[in-house]
């Protein structure tokens, strides 16, 4: 065993032992303890494999990113995926993608429509504003809280080029339905699984992950979501063109797929013509689109690959906390309206949705109120109709900016109406319990 073994493992000892008497401090839950929607889940794996990478000191994409990938995409079911700094990001750069005039005729220009949601997270429509496409909004339905597809037709014109849409909650929306409509009428499908990671629906009698239905779809590992890095977030796919595309783009667009670190690998770094540009220029140097740094680090990388292990019971645990909070709520619904699964689905929740019924004797300000006052942190059904927010009062004086294909009712609704709490692994039935409680005592005053 040669010293810088013996230097390494007794440096991995030493994390390890921090962790198991500073960080490793779980104590019981007791009436006043704040109860947050979601967090970080981590063990002493986590602390020894950020300390591995940190000995490598190599920072950048290594090791730890390659085999993040490769496992990630063996969990998942695809071919392709490419390690950002965020879910954010990710959405960018599958965006992005199709923007490459690589792609003919079914690229995406200035001016396109592509058909997204009004309800939900600003990052999904972001990319195709940002690019100067045409997002066209439509409605949700309850109590799935996904996008109506029987809506999809109405939103269709000459000049739609994609769809772009996220399964909410972690509920997934109805993804065969909607790819199906893409591919009658030539339209990409990018998933939006960022809320949905370990989601399963059941197509043509065989259980699928979530993320596998669009020709691209994004992952995020901020702490709230279903594993963490930190920061950090992934795009996958079974095409191997648009895989390329991600990376280009992710890596400032360069026309180079050597990995950081390495050179030559095409065997014809100097003998190539590209543009304008002198015969013989160094091929790490082209660059094909306009594009950004958006690679992850390996510090990052580490951390979810011992969290990536976690992630089935990290599910699981969602699951089973859902059911808690669904069951123990049932008698309050005469208040309010309870979440549904999709059908032919097995969702991996992200978070317990609650929407106050129009005939309440309450509002939701009242019973959001009284829950983090009890302690219980809440959030909104994030944006609520994102075209009642003021990054939108500019677009409003663009005859061309946005659309909306008939009317946002629902998704008004829930910006009035809804609220969730958390279900993520970090809760465990005292606290559940605890929320379920706190929710009768208020409704018990009507």
């Amino acid at each position: 065993m040669n010293e810088e073994h013996v230097l390494r493992q007794g440096a991995l000892d030493a994390v390890t032992k921090y962790f198991r008497r500073v960080l490793d401090t779980k104590r019981k839950f007791t009436p006043g303890d704040r109860i947050p929607y979601g967090g970080r889940v981590f063990d002493e794996e986590e602390i020894r494999s950020l300390t591995e990478s940190c000995l490598d000191f190599w920072l950048t994409s290594g090791r730890f990113v390659k085999r993040f990938e490769k496992e990630f995409t063996e969990f998942i079911g695809v071919r392709h995926c490419a390690l950002v700094n965020s879910g954010s990001s990710a959405n960018l750069l599958a965006f992005m993608a199709l923007t490459s005039p690589t792609l003919g005729k079914k690229c995406i220009r200035p001016g396109d429509e592509v058909i997204t949601l009004a309800a939900g997270f600003p990052t999904t429509v972001s990319p195709i504003l940002q690019f100067g496409a045409v997002p066209v909004f439509v409605d949700i339905e309850l109590p799935q809280y996904n996008i109506d597809c029987a809506l999809l037709g109405g939103a269709l014109s000459e000049k739609t080029k994609a769809v772009m849409i996220a399964h909410t909650l972690g509920n997934p929306f109805d993804a065969e339905r909607v790819r199906q409509f893409c591919e009658k009428n030539e339209l990409w499908l990018i998933e939006d699984n960022c809320d949905a990671l370990g989601s399963k629906i059941l197509s043509e009698g065989a259980w699928r992950y979530t993320g596998t239905f669009g020709h691209l779809a994004t992952s995020s590992f901020y702490p709230p979501h279903h594993m963490t890095m930190g920061e950090g977030g992934a795009v996958y796919t079974n095409d191997t063109k648009l895989f390329k595309l991600i990376k280009s783009f992710r890596d400032w667009g360069r026309d180079c797929w050597c990995d950081s670190g390495q050179d030559n690998t095409c065997k014809h770094r100097f003998d190539r013509q590209f543009g304008l540009l002198p015969r013989g220029y160094d091929h790490k140097y082209v660059y094909s689109h306009f594009g950004y740094n958006l690679k992850v680090t390996e510090m990052q990388a580490a951390i979810g690959c011992a969290q990536l292990k976690k992630l089935p019971g990290f599910i699981k645990a969602r699951k089973k906390n859902w059911d808690k909070l669904f069951n123990g709520l049932d008698k309050q619904k005469k208040f309010f309206h309870l979440p549904e699964k999709a059908p032919n689905t097995d969702p991996s929740w992200f978070g317990f949705l609650l929407t106050i019924r129009e005939e309440a004797p309450f509002n939701r300000d009242a019973i959001v109120q009284h829950l983090e006052e009890c302690g219980v942190q809440t959030r909104m059904l994030f944006a609520g109709n994102l075209l009642r927010h003021p990054c939108f009062d500019e677009l409003r004086c663009k005859k061309e900016g946005f659309r909306v294909s008939g009317t946002l009712h629902n998704s008004d609704l829930i910006t009035e109406r809804t609220f969730w709490v958390g279900v993520y692994p970090g809760l465990d039935d005292t606290q559940i319990e605890f929320m379920i409680n706190c929710v009768d005592d208020f409704c018990g005053r009507y």
